[in-house]
């Protein structure tokens, strides 16, 4: 039997019309369209025409809804007259949009918005959802205007072969963080697939392609991504693992990272009491971002502080946290919450145990980057 990509030779998507003639001109005269084909000659009641990449069957006394064409264009007004959507004269709906738009719709805002808030999600408030290739999802930061930041727990729990594709995705930022089992993955110009192990790191640079092989029960891994939502494309054309290795390589001005915790240093933190490993995320990005982990080093509170980074976003890994954050008083955090500090917020942790470990990821403004990622405040009171 033949598969549908064997069996399958051409695609249409048909356009019913009342009258083909005027449908034909529209779609011919004033989109561009090119005609392939039309028939009977006397008296003609299909016109086939195809362009930007489309097939459309133009098909007189066909029983269906005219449907709605959108149009990426470089000057939409050019074709309505700086309408948003006109109609054809069949009904089919015409959308224009701008490509600029467009582009800027993927790559996102270069800066979070103003008036970003504290926010806070709880693991017990949890809600799962459905994801690509059977991936389980629970959105760490709500929805917030512009979009500039987007994090996510995501779990496969009965492991195994995922049903992946080499893929890529459309960001400025993209790190993932496995907290629980392990997922086997592999990378363009990274080598052979590869395990990625609970503790254990990798930075996806803009458009690398990859795909997720299987993984173990229970797996559970933390996605921090710039902007919020963003396009996953399906890469048809290359397989993988690729036969080049270029560890150096740059995609969109970045490297891939891949942190492996059991070899990782552990140095003071930026707050006493805690000290971290560093997960290599601003080397690669030039400071567009970092992040690291961070764990108890003494029984000590941290003082309060500010800090220079566009947003700080964190992930309590395991064991549990105090965090003070100004204006809203203290916070108890467990193993799953997560929490965003806008820019400049005064805040202190307290570890509330003693296996406390924090995952912390901060992206930058144009204009911390090229300074400090904190500011000293004085300490707070109690």
């Amino acid at each position: 039997m033949l598969a549908p990509m064997e069996n399958v030779q051409a695609a249409e998507a048909v356009i019913p019309c009342v009258e083909l003639q005027p449908t034909l001109a529209f779609f011919t005269q004033r989109l561009g369209f090119r005609l392939d084909s039309i028939f009977p000659a006397a008296d003609p009641a299909v016109a086939v025409v195809s362009g930007y990449g489309l097939r459309l069957r133009l098909q007189r006394g066909h029983h269906g809804a005219p449907g709605v064409l959108r149009l990426a264009c470089m000057d939409p007004g050019a074709l309505a007259g700086g309408a948003p959507a006109f109609v054809a004269p069949n009904g089919t709906r015409i959308e224009l949009v701008s490509c600029a738009d467009e582009s800027q719709a993927r790559a996102g805002p270069a800066l979070p918005p103003p008036g970003q808030a504290f926010t806070l999600a709880r693991l017990a408030d949890a809600r799962w959802i459905e994801g690509r290739v059977g991936m389980q999802y629970r959105e760490l930061v709500p929805a917030q205007p512009g979009g500039f930041l987007g994090a996510s727990h995501i779990r496969i729990p009965e492991g195994g072969p995922v049903s992946d594709y080499v893929h890529f995705h459309e960001v400025t930022f993209q790190l993932i963080y496995c907290r629980a089992g392990w997922v086997r993955v592999v990378y363009e110009d990274q080598g052979p697939p590869f395990v990625l192990a609970a503790g254990d790191c990798v930075l996806q640079p803009p458009l690398i392609r990859h795909r997720v092989l299987e993984s173990s029960p229970g797996l559970e891994v933390v996605e921090v991504s710039s902007p919020a939502e963003h396009e996953t494309r399906v890469e048809h054309g290359l397989a993988l693992p690729t036969p080049a290795l270029r560890r150096e390589r740059a995609f969109g001005g970045q490297r891939f990272v891949r942190h492996e915790h059991a070899t990782a240093a552990w140095r003071p933190w930026r707050c006493d009491g805690f000290e971290a490993r560093d997960l290599g995320i601003a080397a690669a990005t030039n400071s567009l971002a970092s992040a690291c982990v961070t764990r108890v080093e003494t029984a000590r509170r941290a003082d309060s502080r500010g800090h220079a980074a566009a947003l700080r976003f964190g992930f309590v890994l395991h064991g549990g946290l105090e965090l003070e954050h100004a204006g809203d008083g203290r916070e108890r955090l467990a193993a799953g919450d997560a929490f965003v500090l806008p820019a400049g917020m005064r805040h202190a942790f307290h570890a509330r145990s003693s296996d406390l470990e924090l995952l912390e990821v901060a992206l930058s403004s144009a204009g911390a980057r090229s300074g400090s990622a904190d500011v000293e405040l004085e300490p707070a009171p109690g």
